[in-house]
């Protein structure tokens, strides 16, 4: 199984050059950064896992800048986001940007794909809550057309571009997409028509959720074999890194403390148990 790991890197933890070196060479898989671009002071919208929101939140990196030095001092690790808020970006601008990513790293990119939990922060965006997946499905429709080999265009309600020439292509024509976010139609709806798999954060309740999922998989089409489920975000055991195993999951990605980088050294010596 591969381990790979995700952190919020801040400008107070452990830096992204630091984490990637480690990572590689200590046999780690991967590193998934996640996606914030502020929070708003006044907001309404709770914290998904309850009590107040951690504040680390509020001082993310910018997980392509971040990606990008961790791309330049490793040849190996796999590099991800977990997840992108892509409706919070203009699809033109993130398509080239994660083309330019994946090109420059050799193909080593994985593009987390998130709908948010943060009503006000979307808003900020001009994201129109109750439409934001519908949102993100025309914009990934969108992206998929600027990385088609010849000049494509499309239309969507929410989403439009005409025939454009759009290099550089992502190596292989797409990254690896997972869509992330809880188990759902609307969730499963998006993995099957586009994404390579989900990431489910933390892998709970596995079991009743991956038979609904590859019923959407193959009511779309897509060759069961091909589908790929990532937990995330997961504070790991034996018996749960066994669970996953037992249940077909080839990649895990593990938690780190938001730390410094004495923190985060720690946590990768009591993770290696699992590699």
């Amino acid at each position: 199984m591969r381990i790979a790991t995700t952190i919020f890197l801040t400008d107070e933890t452990i830096t992204p050059v630091r984490l990637a070196r480690e990572l590689e060479q200590r046999g780690f898989a991967g590193l998934y950064l996640p996606e914030h671009t502020h929070i708003p002071a006044e907001r309404s919208t709770p914290h998904p896992a309850g009590g107040e929101l951690p504040p680390e939140y509020a001082r993310t990196l910018d997980p392509f800048v971040a990606l990008a030095q961790a791309a330049a001092v490793t040849t190996s690790l796999a590099l991800g986001t977990g997840i992108t808020l892509v409706a919070q970006h203009d699809p033109i601008v993130l398509a080239k940007q994660i083309a330019s990513l994946d090109h420059l790293s050799g193909g080593r990119f994985t593009l987390g794909v998130g709908f948010g939990w943060n009503v006000e922060e979307a808003a900020s965006h001009g994201v129109a809550w109750a439409t934001r997946h519908a949102l993100v499905l025309d914009r990934m429709r969108l992206m998929r057309a600027l990385w088609a080999p010849e000049p494509t265009p499309y239309q969507g309600e929410h989403a439009r571009v005409g025939a454009s020439f759009a290099h550089p292509k992502p190596a292989g024509g797409s990254p690896r997409v997972l869509v992330g976010g809880g188990a759902g139609p609307a969730v499963f709806a998006q993995v099957a028509e586009y994404a390579d798999g989900w990431l489910p954060i933390g892998g709970g309740g596995l079991g009743t959720s991956l038979p609904v999922l590859r019923r959407a998989w193959a009511d779309a089409g897509r060759d069961p074999d091909a589908l790929q489920v990532v937990p995330y975000a997961v504070f790991p055991s034996p018996g749960k890194l066994a669970r996953f195993a037992d249940s077909g999951i080839r990649e895990v990605v593990l938690q780190l403390p938001p730390g410094t980088e004495a923190e985060v050294l720690r946590a990768l010596d009591d993770y290696a148990q699992y590699l």
